[in-house]
Order: structure tokens, then C-alpha cells, then sequence
């Protein structure tokens, strides 16, 4: 090894040392999506993230998604999807496909992933201890020339009710690693396809993290002339998004970080997951690769 790129190293080691020891015994959970699931040195490349922060005294949750995947594999079998609002159609043929892509296929592939690169990871949904209760999602439509509003049944799509997170505070507090699919279950005893974001910013204020991050395919929130803007208050955001700087598919994700902040989350990173090892950049280096969003 040459001396430059020796010193480097240390260089690097040295950055990250207050991180690792300001982190040490804290909570940070990961919503994984994006081209992070997609791309293979990608996913390869959080895994290791992801077993690197456990093995230096950090509890990582991972929360995912998987709406391609599930896209791919009705496309498949010939079943027409259909979304209103970005919220996907979901019947009961359509559920059924989903709790096996997100339950089944796309959490083993990341659970594998992690235990591939020397992490313990066990994969859940919110079946498993009953902790994602879930209740139906119905949207209202109004217009001018509408009496009433009208009522759209989106079929099993959820929200988050409420969150017994004593399976996953027991698994964070040994040497396994969650890998968590956002799928809940109603007081029906339905299961309901929920977004991963707003199930990662739910178990994060559960838990009381100390970190959520959302890895996205955007370098994070940017101003009206694409530029990145890193630090954020909650009322920064609520500005940004009166004024129009944040909006279409960044408003619910935005939402649902200012939402975990309020509930307790010490700080959200919404950071480009495109970006190799994007989740030790945010954590342990001076430059980040994302936006910092903070209560105050």
C-alpha cells in the first residue's frame, strides 16, 4: 500500500471516529428504495453499510419498498395495475401479489443480502408479532359540480394505525438486524399494502430513533434552481413547500420526515441512494451526501 493512500485511510478513519462514538447504542432507521434495490453494486454496497454500522455498536432498522418489483410481477401474469394519486389500486388477487414480492422475494433477497456480508438480519412484516396495525385508506374526490365528495375504495391500502414495536426493540437490542416489509394488518384481519415511508417514520418514532434516513433517486431536497439545500427546520420546510420549492412526489416524503421529527426522531436524512455507500457518507463524514433535516 503506498503512503498517500495509506494516510488517506487514516484520514478517514479519524473523520469518522466521533460519529461512530456520538452514534454508539442508537437507533437509526433506513427505508431502502429506489436504485439502491435495483442496481446490484448498489445493493451490495448498502449491505455492507448496513452490517458495518452494527458491528460499531449501531442498531440499523431497514424498512423497504418494492412498488417495481411488484409492478414487474403483476406485468408478469397479466394484471393490470392502476394507481390513483400514486397510490396503487389494490385488490385482493393484487395483495396477494404483493405480500409475496415485499414479504416474501424482496425482503429474503435483502435479508440474504445483509448475512452475505457478515450481518444477522431477520425479515419481518408487520404480521409477524402483530406489530403494524393498519387501517384502510378511502379517498375523497370534490369538485364544484359535486353535491358530495366521492368516495374511491383503493381496495388493501393502508395506513399506519399504530405500531407495537416490541418484536423489533427485542431483535435491535441483540445481534440481529431488522429488514421490515411495510405491510400492516387491519382490525379486519386484512392485510394492507402501506407506503415504506411513512412505515419507516412510524417505527422510528416508536423506537425513538435517533436517526431516519430515506434514500430517494434525488440528491435530496433542492431550491427552485436545483441547487441542494443540506440543513432544514421544520418551519424551513413548511416554507419550501408554501412557495412551491417542494412538491409533487417529494411533499409525502417530506411529510413523513417533519411527522418523525415531531414524534421524537432526533434528526431525517433524505440522501441519494444512487450514490455508492450513501448511508456511511451521511453517517460518518463532514460532507454528507443529502438534505439534514432538523427540528429546530
Amino acid at each position: 500500500m503506498k503512503q498517500n493512500t495509506a494516510h488517506q485511510i487514516a484520514h478517514v478513519l479519524i473523520e469518522a471516529l466521533p460519529y461512530i462514538q456520538k452514534f454508539k447504542d442508537k437507533t437509526v432507521v433506513i427505508k431502502f428504495g429506489g436504485n439502491a434495490m435495483i442496481d446490484e453494486a448498489l445493493k451490495h454496497s448498502f449491505a455492507r453499510d448496513i452490517v458495518l454500522m452494527k458491528l460499531v455498536g449501531i442498531n440499523p432498522v431497514v424498512v423497504h419498498g418494492g412498488g417495481p418489483q411488484i409492478g414487474h410481477l403483476l406485468k408478469k401474469i397479466g394484471k393490470s395495475t392502476e394507481f390513483i394519486d400514486g397510490m396503487r389500486v389494490t385488490d385482493s388477487e393484487t395483495m396477494d401479489v404483493v405480500e409475496m414480492v415485499l414479504g416474501g422475494l424482496v425482503n429474503k433477497q435483502i435479508v440474504n443480502l445483509i448475512n452475505v456480508h457478515g450481518g444477522k438480519a431477520v425479515g419481518l412484516t408487520g404480521k409477524d408479532g402483530n406489530f403494524i396495525h393498519a387501517r384502510k385508506i378511502n379517498l375523497q374526490k370534490t369538485s364544484p359540480e359535486m353535491d358530495a365528495p366521492e368516495i374511491i375504495d383503493l381496495g388493501h391500502v393502508g395506513e399506519v394505525s399504530s405500531i407495537d414495536a416490541s418484536v423489533v426493540d427485542m431483535l435491535v437490542h441483540s445481534d440481529f438486524i431488522p429488514v421490515i416489509a411495510p405491510i400492516g394488518v387491519g382490525d379486519d384481519g386484512h392485510s394492507y399494502n402501506i407506503n415504506a415511508d411513512l412505515v419507516a417514520g412510524k417505527v422510528a418514532e416508536v423506537l425513538k430513533a435517533e436517526k431516519l434516513m430515506l434514500l430517494t433517486n434525488t440528491p435530496g431536497i433542492l431550491d427552485k434552481r436545483q441547487q441542494l439545500l443540506t440543513g432544514l427546520s421544520l418551519t424551513d420546510i413548511d416554507n419550501l413547500i408554501d412557495d412551491g420549492t417542494i412538491s409533487g412526489g417529494m411533499i409525502p416524503k417530506t411529510r413523513c420526515a417533519t411527522d418523525a421529527l415531531k414524534g421524537g426522531v432526533n434528526s431525517v436524512h433524505i440522501i441519494d441512494g444512487r450514490v455508492d455507500h450513501a448511508v456511511l457518507l451521511e453517517l460518518f463524514t463532514d460532507q454528507g451526501v443529502g438534505t439534514l433535516l432538523l427540528r429546530r
